[in-house]
């Protein structure tokens, strides 16, 4: 079952956030609390972690995207 990698809110203000790099490709196989992104909201960055262990199927927004909160 696939599961969709979201934007997370960090702040209560935050609207959007950007990618700053991928660091897995799509075919990767991940472990769950592998890192698979970090990325930048209005105050900080952070690494975002995979939930699951699985395949990265598909990269809807690369690197430098301005994603919106709650996104894929």
């Amino acid at each position: 079952m696939a599961v969709e990698i979201i934007m997370p809110k960090l702040g209560v203000d935050m609207q959007e956030g950007e990618i700053i790099e991928w660091k897995k490709q799509e075919g990767d196989v991940v472990n769950e609390g592998d890192v698979l992104l970090e990325m930048m909201s209005d105050k900080t960055s952070m690494e975002l972690e995979a939930e699951e262990s699985g395949v990265l199927l598909k990269i809807v927004h690369g690197n430098g995207a301005t994603v919106p909160v709650t996104e894929v």
